[in-house]
């Protein structure tokens, strides 16, 4: 596979924080809908389940991201790092879900909340999606099961089978999604694990971001592809997505229009990336919105104790819900991650440090004594 050269892989993809601002938009909106002084969408007369909707953009964007990241690394230094990949993740990902849940302990141990010791028990190991019946506290971590679950096998996977076999294994993955879907209603109806979210079945939204950061720049010097990218046929990709969204309930809907949505959504997301002077892309970068966009784990963690449609309580109320829940995401974000994200940002700088040493050793040079925070600390 060659190395990334589009201007978009030179720093930050653009583009990518306003994505991730609608994403959390559509959670943020689907999960307002009939909490107490907040109208209800109807998602099955409108456009469907929007909250999943939202989810199912991040799994995308998520794919797409890491696969981008790891073929700038290994375009970089000629492999890639499992373990430091493994603890970066864990840098960004871990502590905020962690704190989370540990306000859940302290809410459970003083009566405000239930939760079970299964409960915790999936939460803190990244199982939540295959457990069925989830309490509206922990519900919504299914998604980061997934992720970890993502995390823990794709680079393994890129190790052993190399750039070359890469886009066959995302591909691979996309196919397998709608027979995954198909067998669970074939064979787990009557069960609670028919329409649960367990990563055969929603591995393929992770496998389309995959393969387009695999095979971009093949795709960009293809007609028929670059015709997709246009602004009328974007468009009309939009408004498919909304469509098959609304009729995921149906089994027809949700074998095949998942993986529909997928590569609709795959198309938009590069469309975003490589066409910074769009309309739409001008709006997905404006600061607002990208630091809506910068936020979004940060809220997607914290808005679940407060927009709960099913609680009657003070908090659970439009509009001081969404207030609170934008107050923890904030706290959350600036008292935690930020700082742990300029940690993952020095270890990588270490870790480059330590490469370009080891390489002028190789050539005989005497390189001077590295001072930068090692990975062990």
């Amino acid at each position: 596979m060659p190395p990334l050269t589009s201007a978009s892989d030179t720093g930050r993809l653009k583009s990518l924080d306003g994505l991730r601002a609608v994403s959390i938009l559509c959670v943020l909106i689907g999960h307002l809908s009939g909490t107490r002084n907040f109208f209800h969408l109807g998602y099955w007369r409108w456009v469907g389940d929007i909250a999943h909707l939202g989810v199912v953009v991040f799994f995308v964007i998520s794919g797409f991201l890491i696969t981008t990241l790891l073929r700038r690394e290994s375009a970089e230094t000629g492999h890639i790092s499992p373990k430091l990949f493994y603890a970066r993740r864990a840098i960004r990902i871990v502590p905020a879900a962690f704190a989370y849940i540990a306000v859940l302990l302290l809410l459970s141990a003083i009566g405000w909340i239930q939760l079970r010791p299964r409960d915790v028990v999936h939460a803190i190991t990244y199982t939540a999606n295959y457990q069925w019946d989830r309490p509206w506290w922990t519900g919504h971590l299914w998604s980061l099961s997934v992720e970890e679950q993502f995390y823990l096998l794709w680079p393994f996977i890129l190790v052993a089978c190399g750039w070359r076999k890469a886009p066959w294994v995302a591909a691979a993955t996309i196919g397998l999604g709608p027979i995954c879907r198909l067998s669970a209603h074939l064979f787990l109806t009557g069960t609670p694990y028919r329409d649960l979210e367990m990563f055969p079945m929603v591995a393929d939204s992770l496998g389309a971001g995959c393969l387009l950061a695999c095979r971009r720049e093949w795709l960009e010097r293809r007609g028929w592809y670059r015709a997709l990218l246009r602004p009328l046929v974007a468009f009309g990709l939009f408004g498919a997505i909304l469509v098959a969204n609304r009729y995921m309930g149906y089994t027809v809907g949700n074998v095949f229009g998942g993986c529909f949505i997928n590569l609709a959504l795959a198309v938009l997301i590069h469309r975003a990336v490589i066409t910074p002077g769009g309309t739409f892309t001008r709006i997905l970068n404006w600061t607002p919105v990208a630091r809506i966009g910068v936020l979004s784990y940060s809220l997607y963690i914290w808005q679940q104790l407060f927009l709960n449609r099913n609680s009657k309580a003070w908090i659970n109320a439009f509009p001081q819900n969404l207030t609170l829940a934008i107050l923890c995401a904030l706290l959350s974000y600036t008292l935690l991650e930020k700082p742990l994200l300029a940690l993952r940002t020095r270890l990588r700088e270490s870790a480059n440090t330590r490469r370009k040493h080891s390489d002028l050793g190789s050539l005989g040079l005497d390189p001077e004594p590295v001072t930068t925070t090692s990975l062990s600390a």
